[in-house]
């Protein structure tokens, strides 16, 4: 049993990338451009408001990136410290849990991007139809160099 839970262990961090990065990227289009249901219930935040606006452009590029598996741990890693900011900025004022003052889905965020930063991408990810950069740098390093005179 352990061994085909191992085995699917790709393709189940391949869908949570996935589902995590879509449901991201959507609060970010909500509050850029007032698709499904807008910012807060409707309407948009406007353009440059700190630090609502910029957010919601680290919620949509962020997801996006993440969803499609291109730079999954870098834009994870900033996904992850936007929602840590938007925890301690916004809702652990109000509160210490975050089932105390809205911040779940900030703490959820958090971790979930948190995890993927240590994880990778899992399977499905276009990170993994391109050559790993340590691995250019290893095959340059083996190449023999042309003999100068």
């Amino acid at each position: 049993m352990t061994d085909r839970l191992n085995a699917a262990r790709p393709y189940a961090l391949g869908l949570f990338r996935i589902v995590t990065g879509l449901l991201f990227a959507c609060h970010g289009a909500a509050s850029l451009f007032g698709v499904l249901g807008g910012a807060h219930g409707g309407g948009t935040v406007p353009v440059g408001a700190w630090p609502g606006w910029y957010a919601a452009v680290i919620q949509l590029v962020a997801g996006a990136l993440v969803l499609l598996g291109a730079g999954t741990r870098s834009a994870a890693f900033v996904a992850s410290g936007s929602m840590a900011y938007a925890y301690f900025t916004a809702h652990q004022a109000e509160a210490l849990f975050p089932i105390q003052n809205n911040g779940e889905s900030s703490a959820m965020y958090c971790w979930a991007f948190l995890l993927l930063v240590f994880t990778g991408p899992g399977a499905f990810a276009l990170d993994r139809l391109l050559p790993a950069r340590g691995n250019r740098a290893a095959e340059t390093e083996q190449r023999p160099r042309a003999a100068t005179a």
